[in-house]
Formats: C-alpha cells, structure tokens, sequence
C-alpha cells in the first residue's frame, strides 16, 4: 500500500474501471475495424480502427474517452460495407 501512496505523491493514480472498460473496448472495435479496411482495402475503416486502437493513450479524461469512442465508433459504422 505504501507504493501506491508514493505514485500518488508523484502524480500518479490509477484509472477508474469504466475509463479501463472503455478502453478495452474502443481498442477491440478498433482492432476489427483495422482488420476489415485491410482485408477489404479501406484505408479510410483502416486508419479510423487505428485511430480507435491509439487514442486512449492519449486522453486522460474518462468522459471524454467514452466520447471520442462512441464518436469514431459510430464513424465506424457509416464506413462499414457488407
């Protein structure tokens, strides 16, 4: 416990679950959407599947995780041909 309380003192705090839940799931989207622009030759569902993969490791914010998320997930969506 006292290693926890040293990360804090340096600024370092765990993320709560739902900015972890968000996360994982942003990342897996992005994964098959990366999947499917490169099998079908999209570059645009390539890069945004990328876009999902990287952009938690840039966003600090749980709320605005969740946002970008659903934003290029719902991105996503409109670019995906059967």
């Amino acid at each position: 416990m006292n290693e926890l309380k040293a990360l804090e003192s340096l600024g370092l705090t765990l993320p709560s679950p739902a900015y972890l839940v968000g996360a994982l799931l942003f990342g897996l989207v992005g994964y098959i959407a990366y999947r499917r622009g490169r099998k079908n030759a999209q570059p645009v569902l390539t890069w945004t599947g990328v876009a999902l993969m990287v952009y938690p490791y840039a966003v600090s914010h749980t709320g605005l995780l969740w946002a970008v998320g659903a934003g290029l997930s719902a991105w996503v969506y409109t670019q995906w041909k059967p």
